[in-house]
């Protein structure tokens, strides 16, 4: 069983899924990273069995620390899915790394592309640690923005998980 975890989340995945940490992949950190003034990507790479689907999964956990960025969380999230598919195409030909490169191909195969933005708050709202980010207002933004790509992205969280084929502890 394949298991990532990213922060204070365990994510869970059946066997037969490949997963692994986009963002610590060495071509993206010793040669991406700084591409076109600085690219981002997304937090997990999730491979179905059979390739039958390629998931984006971004992370934001605002449990113990509060946003402070201006942008909304959404066209973050969409912004590191548009720079992931870029260093994936472009590690499937120039990464270093035999793993890395095979992923990147194997990824760019898959029959379908999906988008999830994981966000996690204060299951209480408090003084310190407001629930001010709406689940559902951020998924309408987030499916407008990456609508190309996934026109059924969701974000979720930990209590709401429908749609997504893995677990979060």
């Amino acid at each position: 069983m394949p298991v990532i975890t990213e922060r204070n989340l365990r994510f869970e995945f059946d066997a037969g899924w490949e997963v692994s940490k986009l963002d610590e992949w060495s071509y993206y950190r010793n040669q991406y990273q700084s591409t076109c003034g600085g690219a981002k990507s997304v937090d997990i790479l999730a491979l179905e069995p059979g390739l039958a689907c390629m998931w984006c999964i971004e992370i934001k956990d605002y449990r113990r620390q509060r946003r402070t960025k201006t942008l909304h969380v959404a066209e973050e999230a969409a912004y590191k899915v548009r720079d992931s598919l870029a260093l994936l195409a472009a590690a499937r030909v120039r990464a270093n790394d035999a793993d890395e490169k095979r992923m990147a191909g194997s990824a760019l195969r898959a029959r379908d592309i999906r988008v999830v933005l994981h966000l996690e708050q204060a299951a209480q709202s408090s003084k310190l640690f407001p629930r001010t980010i709406d689940l559902a207002n951020v998924q309408q933004r987030l499916r407008q923005l990456v609508r190309a790509i996934d026109p059924h992205a969701r974000a979720c969280e930990m209590n709401r998980m429908t749609g997504c084929a893995w677990t979060v502890k």
